[in-house]
């Protein structure tokens, strides 16, 4: 793919549209920057664009700069803006970043995608190849772009990609080795107006891929498990509730892998991690880095060091009996349903955000008896509020301030005040580590000042 000289357009100047703009630069494109925020928002790093070469278009989006590129890389999520549907109709080839990456890219690609889960297994993955000495490399939607590792990628190399429905939608020839679809629950339905769209955008990772590859399914998802009849790589399982021909599963206890031979990795009670999805998880990677070479002995080492992600269920501090549990991460119904179900003790729910079209009806039946109180925040608190209204006592924290205190007052000892918000934190926060660090500081705040006082 030959970059020099084309008019590219990139969407977006945050992590992955910087590194898409750095590497079309580094092959000779003419590269413009579109962003919403003005010049002034975007502050010192606008000069150094320009300075770098790039053309910077701020504060909105013109239709003839999108008509007149040669090239679009839009940055995950961002909408189908009026001016990007005028070039698709236009045939103007869009990109995402992964897609571009793949086409320069050299080594093995591992990709995870699913609605809940993605980084733990990702990193999980990584974690089990890099101690087996693997040259491995955790890339995408976590964090890093693969971008980013282009130019020293080498054939030995193995990437290990958390991919987003958003970086699905626009690609065309992205292939993976080895894939693995962890669940499939509704979710961003704002961007994509359906399921149906929103599960076909998460498909493509299955269907670009090849005989001689492999796909690890989760069993015990119908429309994931569906489609193994619908695809070409080998078809690999994971499942905590009965054993598959070929994959991980749980018998008696223990971890199995099954391929050739049947193998027992490690006892369930190892696990650190908390919550019965966690479990899955684990047989998601187990799965996968068996595919990818790794030793059943080299897999329970690292399930056994690994302590989870920050984030996710993560737990903060025990304050007068009441402990304070971090999973901004949560941003699904889904999510929340299993973060929920991760505990055996009386919960102070902490709900709201922006919502992504979803139904929280599902929610009812979760808090009955279960859930002490919900603290609503956000834009979606009224949403949650009709969705949950009768089912169980509701607070509401007009600024995310409030949150921790609110909630705390609502809790008893023994109790677990939960952030596990159902919902993305951009009302509030540029995304949901800041939301998780702020509930952290919070709770923090609130042990210190009432250290020796009254409750």
């Amino acid at each position: 793919m030959d970059l020099a000289g084309k008019n590219v357009l990139v969407i977006g100047l945050g992590k992955t549209g910087q590194a898409a703009a750095a590497f079309l630069l580094r092959r000779g494109a003419r590269v413009t920057i579109t962003e919403k925020k003005t010049a002034g928002e975007l502050g010192a790093a606008a000069a150094r664009w320009r300075a770098r070469g790039a053309k910077l278009e701020t504060g909105g989006h013109a239709l003839s700069t999108f008509l007149a590129a040669d090239l679009i890389i839009p940055s995950p999520g961002v909408s189908l803006l009026p001016e990007l549907r005028a070039a698709l109709d236009r045939s103007v080839p869009v990109l995402s970043e992964i897609e571009l990456a793949s086409r320069f890219l050299r080594g093995t690609i591992i990709a995870l995608t699913g609605t809940n889960g993605k980084s733990t297994t990702a990193t999980l993955v990584h974690e089990i190849l890099r101690s087996g000495g693997r040259r491995a490399r955790l890339a995408g939607n976590i964090g890093t772009p693969l971008l980013a590792f282009v130019d020293r990628s080498r054939e030995t190399d193995v990437f290990v990609v958390e991919v987003s429905s958003f970086q699905l939608e626009y690609t065309e020839a992205f292939r993976a080795s080895i894939s693995a679809v962890l669940n499939l629950s509704p979710n961003h339905l704002d961007w994509h107006l359906s399921f149906d769209r929103y599960a076909a955008a998460k498909k493509r990772l299955l269907d670009l891929q090849g005989r001689g590859d492999a796909a690890v399914l989760n069993r015990e998802d119908p429309t994931v498990w569906g489609w193994r009849r619908e695809i070409l790589p080998d078809v690999h399982g994971f499942s905590r509730k009965r054993p598959v021909r070929r994959g991980a599963f749980v018998r008696d206890g223990w971890i199995v892998l099954r391929a050739e031979q049947e193998r027992r990795v490690m006892p369930v009670a190892e696990v650190k991690l908390p919550g019965l999805h966690n479990l899955e998880n684990v047989l998601a990677a187990a799965a996968v880095a068996s595919l990818a070479g790794a030793a059943p002995a080299r897999i329970r080492a690292a399930v056994r060091r690994f302590a989870g992600l920050e984030h996710r269920l993560e737990p903060v501090l025990t304050h007068r009996g009441v402990a304070f549990v971090n999973d901004s991460k949560a941003t699904t119904v889904e999510a929340t349903l299993k973060a929920m179900a991760s505990f055996g003790r009386p919960l102070v729910l902490i709900l709201g955000g922006k919502d992504k079209g979803s139904d929280f009806t599902p929610l009812r039946r979760a808090v009955r008896g279960k859930v002490r109180s919900v603290v609503l925040v956000g834009a979606a608190k009224e949403k949650i509020r009709r969705a949950l209204a009768g089912a169980v006592p509701l607070a509401e924290a007009e600024t995310f301030a409030e949150v921790v205190p609110t909630a705390f007052a609502a809790a008893r000892p023994g109790d677990i005040v939960l952030l596990a918000p159902a919902c993305t934190s951009w009302d509030m926060f540029r995304n949901f580590e800041e939301r998780g660090r702020a509930f952290k500081r919070a709770a923090r705040r609130l042990a210190r000042s009432r250290r020796g006082g009254g409750r």
